[in-house]
């Protein structure tokens, strides 16, 4: 039975090694000799020029030819050998003394010894090469810089004349990032293969005075240059110099590796709902450009949980594949296999992620991003993605842009997350397609752009259903549209701004199973309110064209004063639009346009839907007031108030209409609905670089109640990160089931979102955020997380509640755990207060 190695007295500090310079005086002869060698198919040292022990000069002889600058300067300890040797480049010689011993057929170098070869820099206290023997030694204080940034320091250092071989006694080797290897005794074979005996190695810093964060003693390590190893054998992990872990045999790269097959750091976790969380990845190096993790996690309450990714990075571009799977007991989901909804999520559940960029010109790229699942919750439920996502949208892309064209095709699939969203309930568009062209000589002194949008668009929901064979029917819709859009701007002798404008569109609308927005009512139903199907039209195939013509002017007079502090501008803003009286558009499907959010950024818009569906009619006045100021020392604030006024025509804003499954259309409490709009303010702060503050407000026309407020506010001071958002929505729908055509409002949406980071010392940070409803008075979604970072070692341990609930998804705590060690594996991975996803991305960066 092999007796244990007793370990040693913890790493220790490891030296640095010095040069001693001794002076002499002014009186010291200081030799300084150049030795050039130059390469035929010997080298040769040419010529050497000294002093014996007794003063005497040494003469020139033949035997001082030798292989001395032949040599293939020192490997790199880490890092791949260095065979770019330019033999022709001379080796350069320097010392107090040069002596040659005839009777030993040795040449020494004694005092200061420096030696430069092929970026290789060797110092030492004596150098002593060994003709007969074929060897050099040097010693005292030996230091090897090499070009690829180590640095060895030993008492002594012996190689053959070539370099290759050789042995180091009391060893230390500094790599180009620091890390450390010390030994008793190293000895190098094969130019490859160096055995360190009773060695330490540590990419840790430390003070002289304490023992490393952690480090790995070993009776010995075996650094395999080629294959970029290190092999520990007889090992013990230890912590600030004291073992916790006996390690017969372990293998890690080098230093100089940074991507290695083998296993990273396991990831440790609780979660309420899955238990207790372990796993070791394995991150597989198939080559330079592509490689695979594989990451199995155990989870006590769900079992085995599968995931893996393949990287792939090409000349022109890259690619990600990610998998996530589980074989699912219904039995082990919240609830059991008798909870609503779970007895379909029994067996295989499972998801594919996948990204993708390509260049394919200097003008064109492709890409796509998407996501395919077994089921809505399954990626929510395994802390793939946040409880929080609501929809999924996959896309496939092709954009081309140069100077004054754009181009792009977007082909999109939509799928809802939530409970009372179905498999069915899902749209594809087969493509988008937006151009854009800005011309480039100006046309009656303005500027003129065209642009083209084209979209076919497919929905299954089963809202509609043939009547004849009572089959569900897809909606399609497929539509062309493009407009010239004419600008011009000039000023008036008194800094009057005048910006007159006018746009000419022409539609192509084509559309059968869709909806008529104008025909759907509401009545009471066993669990609420639902669609009366008497009064549901469905147009089952029509094709719509429509023209529109708009023009306009936006006036402003900006007054500015310049102060000793800065500058102010205070700017009255005026703009009058025309467009058409009326359009026949209230029965036209809206697939585009049904986000309505009045504020500052689209009071001067031509219109204020977000999409080509719904176009404004009528005649039009914005009207507002900006005040700018500009500080010296690059402060700044900006304020817009502002109101819009419907002066004649049909208001756009008004009687929205529902959708298939009885939802407005878009938001009929949208603040233009009335002839006089609400009131919009916009204010935009900050007075230092480290603190800014936005806000975007809307108060009633007529009592200026708040109705809507988005305030965000980012600020730094000292270690202290911070950033805190603010959203109210007091015109909150809900349906009145005994009047369900009714709008009513509910209680106002009002929430908090914060989240902070605090850098407690240079190593140490601590981070949380956090969502709160201020209404119903509870935390909706709160982590801390705590990390520690050197330039060896990190640690984060990070909190998360979730308050959120649907079908098998339950409020949950969870509590996750990692640790990364430098070239031990993960020591590159993203740690964010929140980005803790099962362990998150790891690599072997």
């Amino acid at each position: 039975m092999r007796e244990a190695r007793t370990p040693q007295e913890g790493c220790g500090p490891f030296r640095e090694g010095s040069r001693r310079r001794t002076a002499r005086g002014a009186a010291r002869a200081l030799l300084r000799l150049v030795v050039i060698s130059f390469v035929t198919s010997v080298s040769t040292l040419a010529h050497a020029q000294g002093i014996d022990a007794n003063g005497a000069t040494l003469p020139n002889s033949k035997k001082n030819k030798s292989s001395f600058g032949a040599a293939n300067a020192p490997s790199a300890i880490f890092g791949k050998v260095n065979t770019n040797i330019d033999r022709a480049q001379p080796m350069r010689l320097q010392g107090d003394q040069l002596i040659y011993d005839k009777s030993g057929d040795r040449v020494i170098s004694r005092g200061n010894v420096e030696i430069f070869y092929n970026n290789y820099i060797l110092t030492a206290d004596e150098v002593v090469y060994d003709q007969s023997g074929g060897t050099l030694t040097a010693v005292g204080n030996v230091t090897l810089k090499e070009p690829q940034g180590n640095i060895v320091h030993a008492d002594r250092y012996t190689l053959t004349d070539d370099f290759r071989d050789g042995f180091v006694s009391a060893l230390s080797i500094v790599s180009a990032d620091k890390s450390h290897i010390s030994a008793d005794r190293a000895t190098r074979r094969e130019g490859n293969i160096t055995e360190f005996e009773n060695g330490k190695f540590t990419p840790c810093q430390s003070d002289g005075n304490t023992p490393p964060l952690w480090c790995i003693s070993a009776a010995r390590i075996i650094h395999d240059q080629e294959a970029a190893t290190l092999t520990y054998q007889d090992a013990y992990f230890q912590i600030y110099g004291q073992p916790i872990l006996y390690l017969p045999y372990f293998q890690s790269p080098d230093p100089s590796v940074k991507r290695k097959s083998g296993f990273l750091t396991p990831d440790y976790g609780h979660s309420s709902t899955l238990g207790y969380i372990t796993g070791i990845p394995y991150f597989w190096n198939l080559a330079p450009n592509y490689d695979i993790t594989l990451d199995p996690l155990y989870m006590s309450e769900q079992g085995l949980f599968m995931k893996a990714e393949w990287r792939h990075r090409l000349a022109n571009g890259e690619y990600t594949v990610k998998l996530a799977g589980i074989d699912q007991d219904a039995n082990n989901l919240p609830g059991g296999a008798n909870a609503l909804g779970n007895a379909k999520l029994d067996g295989f559940r499972g998801s594919v992620e996948t990204h993708g960029l390509f260049s394919l010109s200097s003008w064109w790229k492709f890409g796509w991003d998407a996501i395919v699942e077994s089921d809505d919750q399954f990626r929510r439920f395994y802390k793939l993605d946040s409880v929080l996502v609501t929809d999924r949208v996959n896309q496939v892309y092709l954009t081309g842009q140069s100077d004054r064209n754009y181009f792009n095709a977007t082909l999109y699939q939509f799928g809802g997350l939530l409970t009372n969203d179905t498999p069915e309930t899902e749209s594809y568009t087969h493509p988008i397609v937006n151009y854009n062209y800005v011309f480039a000589d100006p046309v009656l002194g303005g500027e003129l752009k065209w642009n083209t949008n084209a979209l076919s668009f497919t929905r299954t929901d089963g809202t509609v259903v043939d009547p004849t064979t009572g089959r569900q029917q897809d909606q399609n819709i497929n539509r062309i549209i493009t407009e010239l859009n004419w600008r011009r701007r000039f000023t008036d002798t008194i800094g009057i701004s005048y910006t007159p404008f006018a746009d000419i569109r022409g539609d192509v609308y084509q559309y059968d199973n869709v909806v008529d927005p104008t025909s759907i009512t509401l009545q009471p139903g066993p669990n609420g309110p639902e669609v009366n199907p008497d009064t549901t039209r469905i147009i089952g195939s029509e094709t719509v064209t429509r023209g529109v013509v708009d023009g306009g002017v936006l006036v402003s007079y900006p007054w500015v004063a310049n102060r000793a502090e800065g500058t102010h501008i205070i700017e009255p803003i005026g703009q009058i639009i025309a467009h058409q009286e009326s359009l026949p558009q209230r029965r036209l499907p809206n697939e585009d346009a049904q986000s309505l959010v009045f504020d500052d950024t689209n009071l001067f818009a031509t219109t204020k839907f977000s999409g080509y569906d719904r176009i404004e009619t009528g005649t039009r006045v914005n009207a507002g007031l900006q005040y700018t100021f500009q500080s010296n020392d690059g402060g700044y604030a900006r304020f817009l108030a502002g109101q819009s006024y419907q002066l004649t025509g049909d208001n756009a804003y008004l009687l929205p209409g529902r959708t298939g499954e009885g939802n407005f259309v878009f938001n009929p409490l949208n603040g233009l609905e009335t002839q006089k709009s609400d009131y919009v303010l916009g204010a935009y702060f900050a007075p230092i670089a480290d603190f800014r503050i936005i806000s975007q407000s809307r108060f009633n026309e007529s009592t200026l109640a708040l109705k809507r407020e988005d305030l965000a506010a980012v600020a730094k001071y000292g270690p202290l990160s911070v950033q805190a958002g603010y959203s109210y929505d007091a015109d909150a729908l809900f349906t009145d089931p005994e009047n369900p055509d009714v709008i009513a409002v509910s209680t106002p949406l009002e929430e908090v979102l914060a989240a902070a980071t605090l850098q407690l010392t240079n190593r140490w940070s601590i981070g949380g955020s956090s969502r709160y409803d201020l209404q119903t008075g509870s935390f909706r979604y709160d982590s801390v997380s705590l990390k520690y970072a050197d330039e060896c070692f990190v640690l984060t341990a990070s909190y998360i509640q979730s308050n959120y609930s649907d079908l098998s998804i339950e409020p949950d705590q969870t509590v996750m755990l990692r640790f990364e060690f430098k070239h031990l594996g993960d020591f590159a991975a993203t740690t964010g207060n929140l980005d803790f996803n099962m362990g998150g991305d790891q690599r072997t960066n």
